[in-house]
């Protein structure tokens, strides 16, 4: 068998640095006593059967959790252990950041199993600083550093998506245009699915710091309550761009709707204007015997004038009846 749907396979030595664990041996790692870390991809064939035959003492739940294909953030506190499914922001090109990205999660005082469908830049990062010696010390340690890294990336997006609003508020005070429409309703459905999976985090990182596992220590539970203030402060600013979203949707219907009466007015005018003229011009424009002016040869000129006449007093009366 290939070991290439093991990803990450790490022994941490307690001091914040970390030694890559051969693949082949990463079992007797996993269930020796010294805290060890694999990181699977769930989408490989083998990682099913390698965690059903390597990791079969933990519990059926854990392992169906774990391979499931559909996830929703949450936590669920087993033994000795957590059963943690997060989600964090999609760092990879081409990639939507409000198409968040699952990582499945069982920590306990030995092993830390982690699992991942689609690329999360997370997992290299502490990976990186296990190599650097800068990593997490322990297994509470490794949970806090996950979350803040987690919601670090989040809160980059968030400041995206605020930005955006406040750009599209500034364009259409100064050119509205319809076509700003579709990007407030992009922006309200990021806000809508960064609500989706943000919401239930907050929850579990909630339960998490409530938690009375005998591994967290005070220290992480310090760092998760700070994980969980984010995530608050996450749920209100994705409330308040939607309210925002919202208003400037409002604002810009309001200025649309204004210049479109303003037009409309302007032509109503123009045809009150040229409805009397109108009406001069198709009664002297008939083409029967006793019309006036006939054998006159200044009589167009004198119609033209009579005309000119008639509009400066429309303008006139428009005017003291401040329709303009």
């Amino acid at each position: 068998m290939t070991h290439d749907f093991i990803l990450q396979s790490w022994a941490f030595d307690g001091k914040g640095a970390g030694r890559p664990i051969d693949k082949k041996t990463i079992s007797e790692h996993v269930e020796g006593k010294q805290l060890a870390w694999v990181h699977l991809d769930v989408n490989a064939e083998e990682t099913k059967s390698w965690i059903k035959d390597e990791v079969s003492y933990l519990d059926p739940v854990i392992i169906d959790a774990l391979l499931t294909k559909d996830t929703r953030p949450r936590m669920m506190e087993i033994d000795n252990g957590f059963l943690i499914i997060l989600r964090g922001v999609n760092m990879n090109p081409g990639a939507e950041p409000e198409d968040m990205v699952s990582i499945r999660m069982w920590i306990d005082p030995h092993r830390i199993i982690t699992l991942q469908r689609r690329p999360l830049k997370t997992v290299s990062d502490i990976a990186e600083k296990l190599s650097q010696g800068r990593g997490p010390r322990d297994q509470g340690d490794f949970l806090t550093m996950i979350c803040a890294h987690l919601f670090d990336y989040i809160d980059t997006a968030l400041g995206d998506l605020g930005e955006r609003t406040d750009d599209i508020e500034e364009y259409i005070m100064d050119e509205p245009d319809a076509a700003f429409r579709e990007k407030i309703n992009e922006i309200r459905k990021e806000a809508i699915v960064f609500k989706r999976y943000i919401q239930p985090q907050r929850d579990v990182i909630a339960q998490l710091r409530a938690s009375e596992m005998s591994w967290l220590s005070a220290h992480d539970r310090q760092g998760l309550q700070e994980s969980y203030n984010h995530l608050v402060r996450y749920v209100e600013d994705l409330d308040t761009v939607r309210e925002r979203a919202q208003i400037v949707k409002e604002e810009l219907n309001t200025v649309l709707s204004d210049q479109l009466n303003k037009n409309l007015y302007i032509l109503s005018v123009i045809a009150a204007i040229f409805l009397p003229l109108g009406f001069l011009t198709g009664l002297f424009g008939i083409n029967i015997g006793g019309m006036p002016g006939v054998e006159n040869v200044h009589a167009f000129w004198i119609f033209c004038g009579f005309l000119t006449a008639v509009t400066l007093l429309q303008v006139i009366i428009f005017k003291i009846m401040r329709w303009f």
